[in-house]
């Protein structure tokens, strides 16, 4: 993990009153009740709120399901008829900790993940079974980079408002696993998992190198859930789930949210 520069300097961690948090569905927690915004899919009970609560400290949540580190920096985010303002606006300047996930949308990860999860179940029923979805990206390495340098401005932009802020990037939770087999919660082939693991390797591989670019700090949480992948007796992320109301398929529960939020805050008193 990256260290602070008032670790490197070997200031003593101040005390945090206000904590932001930027990012997309990873933070935000859709499906996880009680949800505090049904526009911007957002529960009380994600990581933001749970790492809050344990702080002692203020939060200002400007999550939203579905933002991109283009929505976050510069672009409005249409949800139905509603637009968000690019939640780098909401940043307040006393904020004194941002944490950041995103990046994910920008390369289409969990977007294919559950294209490539609904060709598998449309697969076994006779009336949907000829629907065509889209593709897995054919260049994700493009992508990435392109989210890298997002990630990046976003740091940069964060820096620059909240100067005092500890920025922590918070990558995303491991889904598909070394021991992730295909079943009922992960309905791909052999091909399709592999390809998906690398994209997931791919990206945690993208907080890293965005956290050093910007000298941000990082919590692996892809490295410490790889024992709580799919597959494994007490995951934190959903299995597909073909209908709604029953969790959002390929997301953090409640428990992944539990351990995110214990894992950043034993990365800041570390």
């Amino acid at each position: 993990m990256n260290s602070s520069p008032a670790e490197a300097s070997g200031q003593t961690r101040h005390e945090i009153t206000h904590l932001s948090a930027l990012g997309s569905s990873f933070a935000a927690g859709p499906g996880i009740r009680p949800i505090e915004s049904r526009r911007a899919q957002r529960s009380t009970l994600n990581y933001p709120h749970l790492l809050a609560e344990k702080l002692g400290c203020r939060l200002t949540d400007l999550s939203i399901s579905g933002a991109t580190t283009e929505t976050i920096l510069t672009r409005s985010q249409r949800v139905g008829l509603l637009k968000f303002q690019p939640q780098i606006r909401g940043l307040s300047h006393d904020s004194d900790l941002v944490t950041l996930t995103a990046g994910g949308n920008d390369v289409g990860y969990i977007g294919s993940m559950y294209a490539a999860a609904l060709k598998g179940w449309f697969s076994t029923q006779p009336v949907l079974s000829r629907i065509k979805l889209p593709q897995i990206s054919e260049k994700p390495g493009i992508l990435i980079d392109r989210a890298t340098a997002g990630l990046v401005s976003v740091a940069e932009e964060i820096h620059r408002r909240a100067p005092k802020a500890r920025v922590v990037f918070v990558d995303y939770l491991t889904i598909i696993g070394h021991r992730t087999t295909p079943g009922p919660s992960a309905p791909f082939d052999s091909e399709t998992m592999s390809t998906l693991r690398v994209i997931g390797e791919q990206v945690a591989q993208m907080f890293q190198d965005a956290a050093a670019r910007s000298g941000s700090e990082l919590v692996k949480l892809s490295q410490f859930s790889e024992n709580h992948a799919l597959g494994c007796p007490e995951p934190w992320v959903n299995g597909f789930r073909p209908k709604p109301g029953n969790g959002v398929s390929f997301h953090p529960n409640r428990e992944g949210m539990r351990a995110a939020a214990g894992l950043i805050s034993d990365h800041l008193a570390s």
